[in-house]
C-alpha cells in the first residue's frame, strides 16, 4: 500500500512538491505582483526575506523565500540565555572534549516517556560530531515530551536543519509558513531559522531527530534507476500560508506575550515580544519545512541474487564536498519482497567507513530477532566508523537455513538509518546519565555465532603463499 493508513487522520492542505519553488497567501492579494520587495507590500505588510543559503550560491543549490507579514521577525528586545531544564544540560555539549569516541557496537533500549517536558525542553543530544559555528557536522538526538508548548512560544535553531522522525505520538507543529501534522510513519524537516510550535493532540510524544548543521537534505540522484523511484518529488507536502492577529498589547509580560527560544550554537537563548511570531499572510520561494510519508517510499532491491548496498533505500541525502559521500543519509528498511536466489537475504555482515545510528519506529527489523532487551520501537543502535555489526547469531542461522521461495519481510515495521560519513562520538547522556545502554549488547547478539567452517580435505591447515 502506497499511502500508510494513519489512525490520526489528516487535518490539514497541502502544496507538494520537493525543492520546488511555491507561494501561499493566507488573504487574496497579500502577494506581490512582479517583484518581492514594493514600498508598500500589499495590505500594510511587512516584506522579509529568509535566506538559507548564501546570495550568490548557485541558482540550482539556492535557498531563500519572502514572508509578507504583520510585524518582521527583528522586532524584540535581546536575547537573554536561558536556564536549561532538568535533565536537558546535554543539548549544550557537542564540543569533541564532551563527547565520548569509542569503537564499540551500542544499543539503546527504547528510550522513557516523559511527562512534564515539552518538544524543546524534551530534545536529548545522544550523539554528534562537527561544530554548528562552523556550520559543519550533525547532531542525533532523542525526543520525549508529554505536554504542548506553550500556545504563547515558538522556538527555532540559528543550528541547522531538524529532521523529526515521528515515532510515538502526533507532532501538530505550527510554522510561520503554515501547519503540518506529523504521525509516526512521517517525518519532517524544519529548516534553520524557521520559527515553530509543536502541539500534542494525542498526548505524550517520542522519536528521533538529526540536526544537520551544513547545507541541505536532497533527494538521492537515481542514476540508472531512472527517472522516478525511491521518495518521489510529489509525495512531499509543504504548508499552507496561515496567521494570527495577536498585536493587541505593547507590554512585554502582557496576555500577549510571546517567548521566542533560539538555539544557537548548541545554547539556548530567550527573549519575549508582544506580538505573535506566526503573522505570516503570505508567503513565496524554496525554502520552506515540509513532511512525508514513508508509506510512499518506492523501494528498489535485488530481482536476481544478492542483496543491495543499504544505500538503495535513502530517502534524503546532505551530500559532502566529496562526490557520493554524505554528510547525512536518511535511510529506511520499509516492508519489502525479497525473492534473491541462492541469497543471504537480511542485511550481510559489515565494517563501514561510515557511522550508523539506527532506529525502530514500529514493528520488528529482520536482521535483528535475538538477544537480551533487543532491538525495539523507541530504541537505537550506532555502529560507529568500522566497528563490525550484522544480523545476530539467531537470525544469521535462520535466514542461513531458510526456505528460499518469495518472501515479504517487514510487514507492519519500519527501521531507519542516519548514515554520516563523520566519526560521531557519544554524549554523557547518551553512553550514561538515560541509563539505556544494552551493556551485553555483544555478547548477547554475537557471542553465539557459530563456527561452519568444514576444514580443508586431508586435514591441511591451508595452502601457503609461499612459492
Amino acid at each position: 500500500m502506497p499511502v500508510t493508513n494513519f489512525d490520526f487522520k489528516e487535518k490539514y492542505r497541502y502544496q507538494n512538491g520537493f525543492a520546488s519553488y511555491l507561494e501561499s497567501e493566507a488573504v487574496s492579494g497579500a502577494l506581490p505582483i512582479g517583484h518581492n520587495s514594493p514600498q508598500k507590500p500589499p495590505l500594510g505588510l511587512y516584506a522579509e526575506k529568509l535566506s538559507g543559503t548564501a546570495f550568490t550560491a548557485p541558482r540550482h543549490e539556492n535557498k531563500q523565500s519572502w514572508l509578507y507579514r504583520i510585524l518582521p521577525s527583528c522586532s524584540h528586545p535581546p536575547f537573554v540565555e536561558a536556564t536549561p531544564s532538568k535533565g536537558q544540560e546535554p543539548v549544550l555539549e557537542q564540543s569533541p572534549a564532551k563527547l565520548h569516541y569509542i569503537p564499540n557496537q551500542l544499543r539503546w533500549d527504547p528510550f522513557d516517556h516523559e511527562s512534564d517536558t515539552d518538544f524543546v525542553s524534551g530534545l536529548r543530544l545522544v550523539a554528534g560530531a562537527g561544530d554548528p559555528t562552523l556550520k559543519q557536522g550533525l547532531g542525533m538526538y532523542v525526543y520525549a515530551a508529554g505536554k504542548s508548548m506553550s500556545a504563547q512560544s515558538a522556538f527555532y535553531s540559528a543550528d541547522g536543519d531538524l529532521l523529526i522522525v515521528a515515532q510515538d505520538g502526533v507532532l501538530d507543529i505550527r510554522t510561520e509558513f503554515g501547519w503540518l501534522l506529523v504521525r509516526p510513519m512521517e517525518i519532517a524537516v524544519i529548516p534553520r531559522g524557521v520559527r515553530y510550535q509543536v502541539l500534542l493532540p494525542s498526548g505524550p510524544v517520542r522519536g528521533y531527530a538529526l540536526e544537520l548543521y551544513q547545507g541541505h537534505f536532497q533527494l538521492p540522484e537515481l542514476g540508472p534507476i531512472g527517472s522516478n523511484g525511491l521518495a518521489n518529488a510529489r509525495d512531499f507536502q509543504a504548508p499552507v500560508a496561515c496567521f494570527s492577529e495577536d498585536h493587541g498589547s505593547i507590554a512585554l509580560d502582557g496576555p500577549n506575550s510571546y517567548t521566542i527560544t533560539a538555539k544557537f550554537n548548541n545554547t539556548l537563548f530567550e527573549t519575549k515580544q508582544p506580538h505573535t511570531p506566526f503573522d505570516v499572510v503570505a508567503w513565496h520561494g524554496n525554502y520552506y519545512p515540509y513532511k512525508y510519508d514513508l508509506g510512499r517510499f518506492n523501494t528498489i532491491g535485488s530481482i536476481s541474487f544478492d542483496h543491495p548496498d543499504p544505500s538503495i533505500f535513502t530517502v534524503l541525502s546532505a551530500p559532502s564536498d566529496h562526490a557520493g559521500t554524505a554528510i547525512a543519509d536518511f535511510v529506511i528498511f520499509p516492508p519489502r519482497w525479497l525473492v534473491g536466489e541462492d541469497t543471504f537475504r537480511p542485511p550481510w555482515y559489515h565494517r563501514n567507513t561510515m557511522s550508523e545510528f539506527m532506529g525502530l519506529i514500529t514493528g520488528a527489523y529482520d536482521a535483528k530477532k535475538g538477544g537480551k532487551g533487543g532491538f525495539v520501537p523507541g530504541g537505537a543502535s550506532l555502529h560507529n566508523v568500522m566497528s563490525g555489526h550484522g544480523p545476530d547469531a539467531a537470525s544469521y542461522e535462520g535466514a542461513r537455513n531458510a526456505e528460499l521461495k518469495p518472501q515479504k519481510v517487514g510487514e507492519g515495521s519500519c527501521a531507519f538509518m542516519f548514515e554520516s560519513c563523520l566519526m560521531v562520538g557519544v554524549t554523557d547522556w547518551g553512553l550514561k546519565t538515560c541509563q539505556k545502554v544494552q551493556e551485553d549488547y555483544n555478547e548477547h547478539s554475537w557471542g553465539g555465532v557459530k563456527v561452519h567452517w568444514k576444514g580443508m580435505a586431508g586435514g591441511e591447515e591451508g595452502v601457503s603463499h609461499l612459492l
